[in-house]
C-alpha cells in the first residue's frame, strides 16, 4: 500500500497516483447507492484522476434520484442495475444494509468473474456477500465519516480470490479519502467499526460535554465552543508530533495539587476510562451481532 503523511498526520494522497498503472487510470467504476459516502467516493476518484466521468457510473435508487445525480455531472447515471454493470471492473456497494436484500437479484443477474465488488455496508460479512451474490471476488471495507473531507480512515478485508493487483487498485481508491489499513482477519472489522467507524461520535460527545461545562461555568456558548475546539485541534497536533507517550503528555499538563489533578481525581472516581472502554466493547459486540444476523 502506497501512502505518505505530513508531520501533522494529514495524508499526502497524490502519491497514490504515481503508483497506479496506466490501465488503472482508465478503470471503470460503478457505484450502487449514491448517498453521502457513495458521492464522497465519486468526487474523490475524479479529484485524483483515478477515473474519468465517462468511466464512472452512478446507479440511482429511482428516477427522481437519477435526475438529481445528473445535475451533479459526476459521471454516467443509471436508473437501476442492468447488464451494463458487468463492464465495470470495480462495483461499489454503498447502499444501506437494510436495502442490500433488494439489491441482490439485479446485481447477481449480471455479475461476471472479473468484477470486483467493494462493499462499504456495515455488518454484512464476506461470507454473506459471497452467498447472496454468488460471487467470489469481494472486498469489505469500513470507512468513517471524516472520509467526506479526505481525512477518514478505512480498514478493509478481501476474499482469497481477490489478487494483489486488484487489492492495490482498491487500496488506491479508498486512499483518496484518507488512510487505509488492510486486515488479514475480517473479524477485526467489528473492532474497527466500534473504534473508528463509531469513533467520531465519541469525540463529538466529549466535545459537547466540555462545551456544556464551559457554559455552566458562565462562558458564552460561542466562547466555550472556540476554547474547546481549538484545544482539541492543538492537542491533536501536539500528540501527533510529540515524541512522548500519551501518559507522558498527560503528566506534563498535570501539576501536583493543581487543577488538572483535581479533574483526574474525578475521572478516576467515576471510572471514566473504564466506562469509555466498556462502551466501545459494547459497540464491538453490537457490530458482531449485526454481522452474524441474516
Amino acid at each position: 500500500m502506497f501512502r505518505a503523511f505530513r508531520d501533522d498526520g494529514t495524508p499526502i494522497r497524490l502519491i497514490n497516483v504515481l503508483f497506479i498503472k496506466v490501465e488503472s487510470l482508465m478503470f471503470k467504476i460503478a457505484i450502487i447507492g449514491c448517498g453521502n459516502m457513495g458521492l464522497t467516493y465519486a468526487r474523490s476518484f475524479l479529484q485524483f484522476n483515478l477515473v474519468t466521468r465517462e468511466n464512472l457510473l452512478l446507479v440511482a435508487r429511482d428516477k427522481h434520484h437519477a435526475r438529481e445525480l445528473r445535475k451533479l455531472d459526476l459521471g454516467k447515471v443509471a436508473g437501476g442495475i442492468d447488464k451494463k454493470i458487468a463492464d465495470y471492473g470495480v462495483i461499489i456497494l454503498s447502499v444501506k444494509p437494510q436495502d442490500f436484500h433488494s439489491t441482490v437479484p439485479g446485481l447477481t443477474k449480471y455479475l461476471q468473474p472479473h468484477n470486483v465488488v467493494l462493499s462499504v455496508m456495515a455488518g454484512i460479512t464476506l461470507s454473506r456477500l459471497h452467498q447472496s451474490l454468488q460471487h467470489r471476488s469481494i472486498v469489505r471495507a469500513m470507512p468513517n465519516t471524516p472520509a467526506q473531507l479526505g481525512m477518514g480512515v478505512t480498514a478493509f478485508a478481501a476474499s482469497s480470490e481477490v489478487n494483489i493487483h486488484q487489492i492495490s487498485i482498491i487500496d488506491n481508491l479508498l486512499n483518496t479519502t484518507g488512510r487505509t489499513i488492510l486486515l488479514e482477519n475480517e473479524a477485526l472489522l467489528d473492532a474497527v467499526t466500534a473504534l473508528s467507524g463509531s469513533g467520531p461520535a465519541y469525540f463529538f460527545y466529549v466535545i459537547k460535554n466540555m462545551i456544556d461545562a464551559g457554559i455552566r461555568m458562565g462562558l458564552d456558548e460561542s466562547v466555550a465552543a472556540m476554547l474547546v475546539k481549538q484545544t482539541m485541534l492543538g492537542s491533536f497536533h501536539l500528540m501527533n508530533q510529540s515524541p512522548h507517550s500519551l501518559d507522558q503528555l498527560i503528566k506534563a499538563v498535570t501539576s501536583k495539587g493543581g487543577t488538572t489533578e483535581a479533574a483526574f481525581r474525578a475521572f478516576t472516581a467515576s471510572r471514566l476510562g473504564e466506562n469509555l472502554q466498556e462502551a466501545i466493547y459494547a459497540a464491538q459486540r453490537r457490530a458482531t451481532e449485526l454481522s452474524q444476523s441474516e
